[in-house]
């Protein structure tokens, strides 16, 4: 790479093509242009590009005698995604990208706080290197909650202090926010160790990401310096969140999970009559197989059918994402000056994409340029690839109790990721095939996966629908032990031995047998192939997962260690209550 130009020389440049002086390297003339100042489409215009940037935005047909790409549609900004974990898609940042410029989307930041839970500060700056080189403009928005609970509750890999962030921070100028604050109860009654995280972040003049359930909890969370929140699940919280100072980012989720909350908190717009101005859409959560299908783009459209306008609906993708982070000069609008990052549209949905006046996706399919970039995607060093370091036979079932007690049982409520918190009374029990038959139950183990501890946490749960095999994952939220179900302690440790094998990774096994995996050897969280590859593993991981019996979805399943969400959660250290942040006995 040559030497960068100072900034004047381009925008001396950008100025000249603009005022006709100097020709642009590019044109792009379309039906019209939706401008998201405005929040209206401009008919007939033409976009003008040079050094990667947009110079200006003509009437069409105005510039002769340049390079010209005419497009049969409307041309709008990029999509800008606040608030992504490029690890559930289980890909790396460079395979996200593929699958990301298909659905229009050309900037996201992104929360890597699962492989920070796995290989601390290392495995942070491992993906910013991924992100560097992948074709996306990835910011980083700083881990802020490793790990998410204490480490009484819960044994992580890694442990980012506040002295850890500020480094990051200082070393890395993609560091653009401090990451979703999930301990927001600590937050609320004034934990040290978390306002000294948020002081970081504050003093360097970054936003700081929220991530809080409960209206009790805003006012304390919001006079605490966060600003933005994707966690709203109805109006009431999300008029509560705007009205105290936050950004609202609105979750569109497929459409047949928990994360689908937009059609009912976008109502606090579209019935309330609350201002669009500090609202954003996210994914938040997408797997390979789901970000193909339900893009930001998907999301958009969500927005339009719950009665968003379209052009307005766009700019809460676009427009007003770049502003929550104070980048609208560089991305989220076609103004003279910005990131020539465009789509190309046909009815609202997305043709084509440019990244830096480049075409990469052109209707639906990688350009030359795009797989260029996929051939040079970054490979992550060999420590990565050895992050699975269980015990060799750890105990999966719990004993039989000795007489009458009191089972703490963790209940399955659907469509939501809540879990309840079930006291189910037993007898003398005889047989554990006697005890999970009457009360509709499963086995449920989290075994320390870190070389650590080697502790086991065991479980019951309650509905999941198991109804033979097991099923297991490496992505158990947050701390990012291994998690496994079953109805009996053999399939269950084969479902172990496969994970530990592949060093990571999410299965279903059925008879001793892997009838489904997706392998995810970098830090046990993401897979070394290409979006389309692991898409079709997800997909098929999906179908043999409903296959099972299994009525949580298996992202919902990966959330059961996760001790942040209500009401009770299984760590490796045991059951956790939450939001009281302490451990009870599976029996009682």
């Amino acid at each position: 790479m040559g030497r960068v130009p100072p900034l004047y020389t381009l925008t001396r440049h950008l100025a000249a093509v603009a005022a006709g002086r100097t020709p642009p390297d590019l044109v792009i003339r379309a039906r019209g242009v939706l401008c998201t100042y405005t929040e209206r489409i401009l008919p007939d215009r033409e976009v003008w590009i040079a050094s990667g940037r947009i110079a200006a935005v003509r009437p069409r047909g105005t510039a002769t005698g340049v390079a010209t790409y005419v497009a049969d549609g409307i041309l709008a900004p990029g999509l800008v995604d606040p608030h992504v974990h490029v690890e559930s898609s289980m890909m790396t940042v460079c395979a996200y990208a593929e699958a990301a410029l298909r659905n229009g989307t050309t900037a996201i930041f992104y929360d890597n706080h699962e492989i920070a839970n796995v290989c601390d500060v290392a495995g942070v700056e491992w993906m910013l290197l991924d992100a560097r080189q992948a074709p996306l403009l990835a910011y980083l928005t700083v881990p802020s909650t490793v790990p998410s609970t204490s480490p009484g509750l819960e044994t992580a890999g890694g442990d980012l202090t506040p002295e850890k962030i500020a480094a990051i921070f200082d070393r890395w100028p993609e560091a653009a926010a401090l990451g979703e604050k999930m301990d927001f109860v600590q937050v609320t009654e004034g934990d040290l160790r978390a306002h000294a995280i948020l002081q970081e972040a504050l003093r360097r003049g970054r936003p700081v990401c929220g991530h809080v359930y409960g209206r009790a909890f805003v006012p304390a969370y919001a006079a605490s310096g966060v600003t933005d929140t994707h966690e709203a699940i109805d109006p009431d919280i999300a008029q509560d969140l705007l009205e105290a100072g936050l950004w609202l980012f609105v979750r569109g989720g497929p459409p047949t999970t928990p994360w689908h909350s937009l059609p009912e908190v976008i109502r606090v717009v579209t019935e309330r009559g609350a201002s669009g101005q500090r609202v954003c859409l996210c994914t938040d959560d997408r797997d390979a197989d789901d970000l193909f299908r339900y893009g930001l783009d998907w999301v958009v459209r969500e927005a339009m059918a719950a009665g968003v306008p379209p052009e307005r609906a766009w700019s809460m993708a676009s427009l007003h994402p770049a502003t929550r982070y104070g980048l609208d000069g560089e991305m989220g609008g076609l103004g003279g000056g910005r990131r020539a990052d465009l789509v190309l549209l046909d009815g609202w949905a997305v043709r084509s994409t440019w990244l830096g006046g480049v075409l990469m996706v052109e209707d639906g399919e990688p350009t030359e340029a795009l797989e260029e970039a996929m051939a040079r995607r970054y490979r992550y060093p060999d420590a990565a690839y050895r992050t699975v370091r269980c015990p060799p036979e750890p105990r999966l079932v719990p004993d039989l109790p000795d007489g009458p007690c009191t089972a703490n049982v963790m209940r399955v409520e659907l469509p939501g990721i809540l879990i309840r918190h079930e006291r189910i009374p037993l007898g003398p029990v005889r047989s554990w095939p006697e005890v999970l038959a009457a009360h509709d139950l499963c086995f449920v183990a989290v075994i320390e996966r870190h070389g650590r501890t080697g502790t086991v946490g065991h479980g019951l749960l309650q509905g999941f629908g198991l109804r033979s095999g097991a099923v297991a994952s490496s992505v158990g939220h947050d701390a990012h032990n291994l998690v496994v179900a079953g109805t009996e302690e053999a399939e269950m440790r084969a479902a172990v031995e496969a994970i530990r094998t592949a060093q990571g990774g999410v299965c279903v096994v059925r008879e001793g047998k892997v009838v489904a995996m997706v392998r995810l050897p970098i830090a046990g969280l993401m897979s070394d192939l290409r979006a389309q590859e692991v898409a079709a593993e997800t997909a098929a991981l999906k179908r043999a997962w409903e296959e099972a019996g299994c009525r949580l979805p298996y992202m919902g399943f990966n959330l059961l260690p996760l001790a942040v969400i209500p009401e009770i959660r299984l760590t490796d250290r045991g059951l956790v209550r939450v939001p009281q942040m302490d451990i009870v006995q599976l029996f009682e």
